[in-house]
């Protein structure tokens, strides 16, 4: 009789993501500090709220880590359906922040569907990959259903409006579609359709297409690209090792969105290029480790997800330090795990611990095994300690 065993998991990725959430605590308190004693009476104020959000997730990755991710997938269309309704509901009934309605209330908690969409609609996505198989390359049973909810879910987002997030959750979503090897004609005519359809959209809005313009004239520092160049300014104070924790300038009300969207901004002027280059090496690690655990997956749903979150986490980080270098237009985008923000520290952090679970069911940390025959007879020494 053979005894079924879960092996360790993959205990890089877990330090990786624990460290940028662990450091996150102290670039937030700096970042907010005169932001919170000016507006809210407490320069601890935010930082409360961020720990608040950085213990959830933690929480949540834990948890998530110990459910067995082929329970997901059937889950993941009740998942997509939810999420569909909680955006609906959103534009309804959601609270209106800066022109925007991205997020629900339910007394002092926020809460931001999109960030949860996201994660739905790829596992949803991974799902169909893996049961539909060789029928993804059917272009009515196979590819209509999964550009579907892409194009469904991608529309609620951009509607709110979210244009950064929505063309995300495209873009993530156009990536499993390839890999999930569906006919490239296929997804040719999906980008002819609404690629034009997703540019004219983001030309639609004066702010979005100012910063689109302003970002491929090079701008100036007066006008839409202030934040930019704020950002860009707190790099170069912090030059080669930074001018030190809690001694940025550019928080003191220079930098707009300093502890959120630009706070990388804040780690380049504190802790230089080398501090910028230990904050990404660690999300390469987590991009390293999470394609390895994908090729060692065993079964397509596994691999799939694996793929899917990997993606999901390193492309948005990043994009946003491509943001904040001026690399890219200016979007809303968060870092994940270092960004204050309770939606995308929570929900990427469970991502991650469905993601050790997919890597604790993988052969890269083999635990050792024993093997029983019918009950009674004892392993071998010649069987001790080999993995089956």
């Amino acid at each position: 009789m053979f005894k079924t065993h879960h092996n360790h998991i993959d205990i890089l990725v877990l330090i990786a993501v624990l460290t940028l959430m662990l450091l996150s605590l102290g670039i937030v308190y700096s970042a907010s500090a005169s932001y919170a004693q000016a507006r809210l009476g407490d320069s601890e104020r935010v930082l409360i709220s961020h720990a608040v959000k950085v213990s959830l997730g933690i929480l949540g990755m834990f948890i998530a880590m110990q459910i067995d991710y082929h329970r997901l997938q059937r889950l993941t269309k009740f998942s997509v359906i939810v999420t569909v309704g909680f955006l609906m509901i959103t534009l309804i009934l959601g609270g209106e922040t800066k022109g925007v309605t991205r997020w629900l209330r339910f007394s002092n908690l926020g809460f931001q569907p999109s960030e949860f969409a996201k994660y739905a609609l790829l596992f949803h996505l991974c799902a169909l990959i893996a049961t539909k198989g060789e029928l993804i390359q059917d272009f009515k049973k196979g590819f209509l259903p999964m550009m579907f909810w892409i194009g469904f879910v991608t529309m609620l987002v951009m509607l709110q409006p979210n244009f950064s997030m929505g063309a995300m959750i495209f873009l993530l979503s156009m990536v499993m579609v390839f890999l999930g090897r569906a006919r490239l004609s296929h997804i040719t005519l999906a980008a002819v359709a609404l690629i034009p359809v997703l540019i004219a959209y983001m030309l639609s809005a004066d702010y979005r297409r100012e910063r689109v313009m302003t970002f491929l004239s090079g701008g100036s520092p007066a006008k839409s690209n202030y934040q930019l160049w704020q950002g860009i300014l707190a790099f170069g104070n912090g030059g080669m090792f930074g001018v030190g924790p809690g001694e940025s300038k550019q928080r003191e009300f220079f930098l707009p969105e300093s502890y959120s969207d630009f706070v990388f901004s804040i780690v380049g002027e504190e802790y230089g290029f080398i501090g910028t280059m230990f904050f990404m090496l660690l999300f390469l690690l987590i991009m390293y480790r999470g394609f390895r655990i994908a090729k060692y997956a065993g079964d397509p749903f596994g691999r799939n997800l694996a793929i899917a979150i990997t993606s999901a986490v390193t492309l948005y980080a990043l994009i946003n330090a491509g943001v904040t270098l001026g690399i890219f237009p200016t979007t809303g985008l968060p870092m994940p795990f270092v960004s204050y923000g309770g939606s995308s520290m929570v929900f990427s952090a469970c991502a991650i611990g469905v993601l050790l679970n997919i890597s604790s069911q993988t052969d890269l940390y083999p635990r050792a095994r024993q093997i029983e025959v019918l009950g009674s007879i004892q392993p071998s020494e010649a069987t001790v300690g080999k993995v089956y």
